[in-house]
C-alpha cells in the first residue's frame, strides 16, 4: 500500500501542496476568530448535582462570584487628608463603565429610625462635605459602631479597609473585562503614587483576568521559544538550513490550523488550550527527524533524490503515522470525561496531533522534492563519532550487563510502588499561581485581614412561604452562626439574622447593646417599620426569595485546599443537620468554592480512568500492530515503569495529585510508546532479513532507530522543559515531569526492551509477531522504480 501511496504524493505533489496551502490559508482567516476565556473552567458537568446547587443558587439569588475586592492598610486611615484620598479612589473607581455598585467605608450607609413617618430610613454615614477632623472621627464612631461592617470592610486591628466592586455580570465574561480590569488598575496605582500606600487586589474576576493575560503572553513567548529550541537542535543535529526550515514549515502549519479549529468548534483559549500550539511543535519535529533522517540515509546508498523520498514515504509513514495514532490517543482519552475543558482540549490536541501526520508525509518528500539534493556535509551525521559511541555503548549493555539491567529494572520498580504510597490529593483555588507572585501575595493579605475571599454560600429552604420569618428559624440562623465562628478558615457569617439584627439597633436609635435578634413583642414593631420602609424589598432580596421561605447565609473563606474543604464540608453537614431537622428544612451548601472544591474531585477522578483508557487504548491498538500479547505485553514494560517512577517522584517532593500533574501520565504515555514503534517495527523487519535471528535482529534494530529515537527524545525533552519556565506552577509541573517521563523511556527503550527481547528471546518473538495483522513497509524488498517518475533527466536510474 505505502509504495502506491508514495508514488501518489510524488506523482500529484503540486496538487497536494496547493491543498495544503489553501486548506492553511482558510484555517488562518478562521483563527481570527478565536477568543480568550475571561471564565472559570468549567470543570463540572452541567448534569453534576454540585453544578444543579450552585444554578439553583444563582437562579434565586444572582450572581455570587462578580465582584474585586482592592484593599489597603493604613493606620491613618481616618486622618481627613487619607479619608478625602479614599474617598476619590473609591469614586473614580465607581464611575469607571463596567463596575455596577461599590461598597467601602466611605459609602457606607447606617439604618435610622424615623419616628415621624415609622420607617426605617437608610442614610450614608460619610459624604462629601466633611470640613474637619473632628466631624470625621464623630462619623467615624458611628461607622465602627455597626457590627455587620467589621470583618468585612475593615479590621480595625490590622488597620485594613477594603472596597467592594460588583462587576457588571456580561461584560465580566467579554474581552471588555480585561479593559476594566486594567482600567482598576491604573486608578489604583495613581493612589499609590499620591499616597505612598500600597494597594490589594483579588477576587475571582481580577484572578481570572490577570491568568488570561499571562496565559495570552505565555503563549507566544512559549510557541517561539519552542520553535527556535528545536530548530536549533535540527540544525546542531544536521548541520543543514533546508533541515531546519523544512520541520518548521510543517509544524507552523500545524499550530495554524490547530488555532482554526478552535475557532471553527468555538473553544476559547484557556490555560489548557493555550499549550496545544507548543505542543504541536514539540511532538511534530520529531516526524521530521525520522524522516530526514531516513532520507539522509537512503540518499547515501544510491544518490537517487526521488528514490530517496519515495523510500521515506514507504519505510517511515506507516511508522509515524502509527506514532502519531498512538500520541493522539493518549490526548484523545481526555474527550471520554464529562468535564468540557478537558473535552476541549482531548478535542483540539488530538485532530490536530494526528493531522501532524499528514503534514508531514505530505509536505517533508514534496518540498525536498523541489531542493537540491543534500550534500555530503548535510548527511556527516550519520557518521557521527559520538552518537556511534552511546550506541556501542547500548549494544554492549544489552549483549553483557542484561542482569545489571533487570536488577535496576526490579529496584526501580520497588522504589517507585513506595514512592506512590507518598503522594498527596490537594488543589488550590490559586494552585497554579507561584507565591512570590503579587496575585498570591495579595489573596494573602485578605486571608489575613478578611479571613479570605472564597465565595461559600449555604441555602436554607424553609419548605413554607414567611418561614424566615419565624423567631424558631432565625434562632436557628443565629446558632449555625455561632457554629461556624469555630473554623478558623471562615469568615463571619451574613444572612436575613444580621438584617434583623441591624433593624433592631436602629429602633433603639443605634445603640450597639441591641443588635441582637428581637423578641416576639419587639419583633412586632420592628417589623411594621420595615414594612414601612422604601428599602424594604432591597434588604429581602439580599438574603431571602420572593416568598420569604429561602434564605442565603453567606460566608467568605480562605483558599483552603480540596483536601481541607471535604473535611470543612463534612463538618458543615453535621452542623446543619444538629440544627436544622431534614422533615423541616432542605439545606445545600455551594458557592464557587464549593464548585471548585467539587469540580477538582471530578477532574481528578477522570484523569485517573483518562490514564487507564490511554493504556488500555495504546495496548489495544499495538496488539493490532504486533498481533502478539506477549509482544504487547513486552512493549508497555519499558513505558509504564517511567510513569510510576515519575509518581513516585511527586511523592517523594511533595508534588501533590491535581488536575495539571496527572495530565503528565496519558500525555507521556502517548508519546513515549512512539519509540517502542519504531523499534520494534524495525525489529520486526529485520527478523525477516537475518532469518530470525533474534540477537542480530534486535542489536540492528538498535544501531538503525537508536540514532533517531536519541534525536526525537532530545527534542521532546527541552521541548517540554520550556514549561518549566512558565508562571503557572502546575505548567511547570507538567513541563518537568513530562520532560523526565520521556527521559527515563528513552533509557527504557534503548537499554530495557531490547535487553528483554534478548533475554527472553523466544519466549515473547512468537510466529503471531512475525505475520502481523498490521503490514509495515519491509525494508528488503524490491522498489518497482519503472513507475516511479523522476524530473531529473541527469539522475541515474538506480539499480536494482
Amino acid at each position: 500500500m505505502w509504495q502506491r501511496v508514495s508514488s501518489f504524493i510524488l506523482r500529484y505533489r503540486f496538487l497536494f501542496l496547493a491543498l495544503v496551502v489553501l486548506l492553511t490559508l482558510f484555517m488562518g482567516y478562521q483563527a481570527r476568530n478565536i477568543k480568550m476565556s475571561y471564565q472559570d473552567l468549567p470543570l463540572l458537568p452541567k448534569k453534576d448535582e454540585a453544578y444543579v446547587d450552585y444554578d439553583k443558587f444563582l437562579s434565586i439569588f444572582g450572581e455570587e462570584g462578580n465582584i474585586i475586592v482592592i484593599g489597603v492598610t493604613d493606620d491613618e486611615f481616618f486622618k481627613l487628608d487619607h479619608f478625602k484620598r479614599w474617598q476619590e479612589l473609591c469614586s473614580s473607581l465607581a464611575a469607571i463603565e463596567g463596575v455596577e455598585d461599590r461598597l467601602d467605608v466611605s459609602s457606607s450607609y447606617q439604618l435610622v429610625k424615623n419616628t415621624e413617618e415609622k420607617r426605617f430610613d437608610f442614610l450614608t454615614i460619610f459624604d462629601d462635605t466633611i470640613q474637619s477632623q473632628q466631624e470625621l472621627d464623630s462619623l467615624a464612631a458611628i461607622f465602627k459602631s455597626v457590627p455587620i461592617y467589621r470583618h468585612y470592610l475593615y479590621n480595625d486591628s490590622t488597620d485594613a479597609y477594603l472596597v467592594v466592586l460588583t462587576m457588571n455580570k456580561e461584560k465580566i465574561k467579554t474581552r471588555e473585562r480585561e479593559a476594566l480590569v486594567l482600567s482598576i488598575r491604573s486608578i489604583c496605582k495613581e493612589f499609590e503614587a499620591d499616597t505612598g500606600v500600597k494597594v490589594h487586589y483579588s477576587g475571582l474576576p481580577y484572578i481570572n483576568v490577570m491568568n488570561a493575560l499571562l496565559i495570552k503572553k505565555e503563549i507566544f513567548i512559549f510557541m517561539f521559544v519552542a520553535l527556535a529550541i528545536c530548530l536549533l537542535i535540527l540544525f546542531l543535529f544536521f548541520k543543514s538550513f533546508k533541515a531546519m526550515f523544512v520541520p518548521a514549515l510543517v509544524v507552523v502549519t500545524g499550530v495554524i490550523n490547530a488555532m482554526g479549529t478552535m475557532a471553527m468548534f468555538g473553544y476559547e483559549i484557556n490555560i489548557l488550550t493555550g499549550m496545544i500550539p507548543t505542543l504541536l511543535i514539540v511532538i511534530g519535529i520529531p516526524n521530521s527527524i525520522f524522516m530526514i533522517n531516513k532520507y539522509h540515509n537512503e540518499y547515501r546508498k544510491h544518490q537517487n533524490k526521488m528514490l530517496a523520498l519515495k523510500r521515506v514515504i514507504q519505510k517511515i509513514g506507516n511508522a509515524i503515522f502509527l506514532t502519531n495514532l498512538t500520541t493522539a490517543c493518549g490526548f484523545a482519552t481526555f474527550i471520554t470525561t464529562r468535564s468540557v475543558v478537558l473535552k476541549e482540549f482531548g478535542i483540539i490536541a488530538s485532530i490536530n496531533i494526528f493531522a501532524l501526520f499528514f503534514y508531514s508525509v505530505l509536505l517533508i518528500p514534496i518540498i525536498f522534492s523541489f531542493l537540491a539534493p543534500p550534500q555530503e556535509r548535510h548527511m556527516k551525521h550519520l557518521d557521527r563519532k559520538g552518537i556511534e559511541r552511546i550506541i556501542n555503548k547500548l549494544v554492549s549493555i544489552t549483549l553483557h550487563r542484561r542482569k545489571t539491567v533487570y536488577v535496576i529494572m526490579f529496584v526501580v520498580l520497588f522504589a517507585s510502588i513506595y514512592g506512590i504510597t507518598r503522594m498527596k490529593t490537594t488543589g488550590y483555588m490559586v494552585d497554579d499561581i507561584p507565591k512570590k507572585d503579587p496575585i498570591y501575595k495579595d489573596l494573602h493579605f485578605f486571608e489575613e485581614n478578611f479571613d479570605g475571599i472564597m465565595p461559600l454560600e449555604i441555602i436554607i429552604d424553609t419548605k413554607k412561604p414567611n418561614g424566615i420569618l419565624l423567631t424558631s428559624t432565625m434562632r436557628k440562623l443565629e446558632q449555625l452562626d455561632e457554629k461556624l465562628k469555630k473554623y478558623d478558615e471562615l469568615s463571619s457569617s451574613l444572612s436575613f439574622v444580621n438584617v434583623v439584627k441591624l433593624a433592631k439597633q436602629a429602633f433603639f436609635n443605634g445603640n450597639e447593646i441591641y443588635y441582637s435578634l428581637p423578641s416576639n413583642t419587639e419583633k412586632n414593631f420592628i417589623m411594621s417599620y420595615v414594612n414601612s420602609s422604601e428599602t424594604e424589598l432591597d434588604i429581602a432580596n439580599a438574603y431571602v426569595d420572593s416568598t420569604m421561605g429561602i434564605s442565603r447565609v453567606s460566608i467568605r473563606m480562605k483558599d483552603v485546599g480540596t483536601k481541607r474543604m471535604d473535611e470543612l464540608y463534612n463538618f458543615f453537614m453535621q452542623d446543619l443537620a444538629e440544627i436544622f431537622p431534614e422533615d423541616k428544612y432542605d439545606i445545600t451548601v455551594t458557592g464557587s468554592s464549593v464548585v471548585f472544591f467539587r469540580g477538582n474531585q471530578y477532574l481528578v477522578g477522570n484523569l485517573f480512568l483518562s490514564i487507564a483508557l490511554a493504556i488500555t487504548v495504546i495496548s489495544i491498538f499495538m496488539a493490532f500492530m504486533f498481533y502478539s500479547r506477549r509482544m504487547v505485553f513486552m512493549s508497555l514494560i519499558p513505558n509504564v515503569i517511567p510513569l510510576l517512577l515519575t509518581a513516585a517522584i511527586m511523592g517523594y517532593t511533595g508534588i501533590p495529585i491535581k488536575a495539571s500533574t496527572l495530565l503528565v501520565f496519558s500525555v507521556a504515555f502517548g508519546i513515549s510508546v512512539d519509540n517502542t514503534i519504531h523499534f520494534l517495527a524495525k525489529y520486526r523487519q529485520e527478523l525477516n532479513a537475518t532469518g530470525w535471528n533474534i540477537g542480530k535482529s534486535v542489536l540492528r534494530a538498535l544501531r538503525e532507530t537508536g540514532v533517531s529515537m536519541i534525536y526525537t527524545s532530545t527534542v521532546l525533552f527541552f521541548g517540554f522543559a520550556i514549561f518549566t519556565f512558565s508562571k503557572f506552577g502546575g505548567t511547570q509541573a507538567m513541563g518537568s515531569l513530562v520532560a523526565i517521563t520521556l527521559l527515563v523511556a528513552l533509557i527504557s527503550n534503548l537499554i530495557l526492551l531490547p535487553s528483554l527481547l534478548i533475554g527472553l528471546e523466544r519466549k515473547i518473538t512468537t510466529q503471531s509477531f512475525h505475520e502481523p495483522m498490521l503490514q509495515i513497509y519491509n525494508e528488503e524488498e524490491d522498489i518497482n522504480l519503472d513507475k516511479l517518475e523522476i524530473e531529473e533527466s541527469d539522475k541515474k536510474k538506480p539499480k536494482h
